[in-house]
């Protein structure tokens, strides 16, 4: 089992910037991707970007240009952030982190406010 522990949601104004981290609760074995999604309410969990243990990077549409996603995987114990730049009010979203190797796990989620 592997737990995802999420930080680094808030509120911000248009234009400002945060970072959200997410950290794997025990060792995992390489070979992972790791990523984030967001939901709004009523709406289906869109993709914001996902990355391997070997750095490709998958990018929503919403998030490319302005967010970038990293991961640090020293000792094995596999960390994802997200920076956000330049974020606007439709950022607004409950922001789950998210992990895949033989299968799916989400973090409870973090939510991230822009106001206009």
């Amino acid at each position: 089992q592997v737990q995802l522990v999420e930080s680094g949601g808030g509120l911000v104004q248009t234009g400002g910037s945060l970072r959200l981290s997410c950290a794997a609760s025990r060792t995992v074995f390489k070979g992972n991707i790791m990523g984030w999604y967001r939901q709004t309410p009523g709406k289906s969990r869109e993709l914001v970007a996902t990355i391997t243990t070997s750095g490709d990077t998958n990018y929503g549409d919403s998030a490319k240009g302005r967010f970038t996603i990293s991961r640090d995987s020293d000792n094995n114990k596999n960390t994802v952030y997200l920076q956000m730049n330049a974020l606007k009010p439709e950022d607004t979203a409950d922001y789950y982190c998210w992990f895949f190797s033989t299968r799916v796990y989400w973090g409870q989620g973090t939510q991230v406010t822009v106001s206009s």
